[in-house]
């Protein structure tokens, strides 16, 4: 059994993938790097929101940023966004087969 402690963390990492935004930027970045003017242009949002919402994802280790020049470019830190949206979506994709079973067998 995992500590309070470790659970406080389990509980604050799903809170940070939570956010609707937090999870739209992950997905853009999934494609390939992007600055924060491609973001803006891809999801709509200011440069302030895009902005604080990139740090809490670096600060959590899911992004990483270099610099090109004047541009700072992100990406997707690792393998775990991409196995985290593959055990998510497995788990959506099964449930949704249950449910159809379900319904078929009514």
């Amino acid at each position: 059994m995992p500590s309070p402690e470790l659970l406080e963390e389990y509980s604050q990492f799903f809170r940070l993938l939570s956010e609707p935004a937090r999870l739209q930027l992950l997905c853009q970045l999934k494609q390939g790097p992007m600055d924060v003017a491609s973001l803006i242009k891809a999801t709509g949002f200011s440069q302030s929101h895009i902005s604080r919402q990139l740090g809490q994802l670096q600060r959590a280790g899911l992004l990483r940023c270099t610099r090109d020049g004047a541009r700072t470019i992100w990406q997707v830190e690792g393998e775990l966004v991409d196995d985290l949206c593959a055990l998510v979506q497995t788990r959506l994709t099964q449930r949704l087969r249950d449910q159809l079973a379900q319904l078929q067998a009514a």
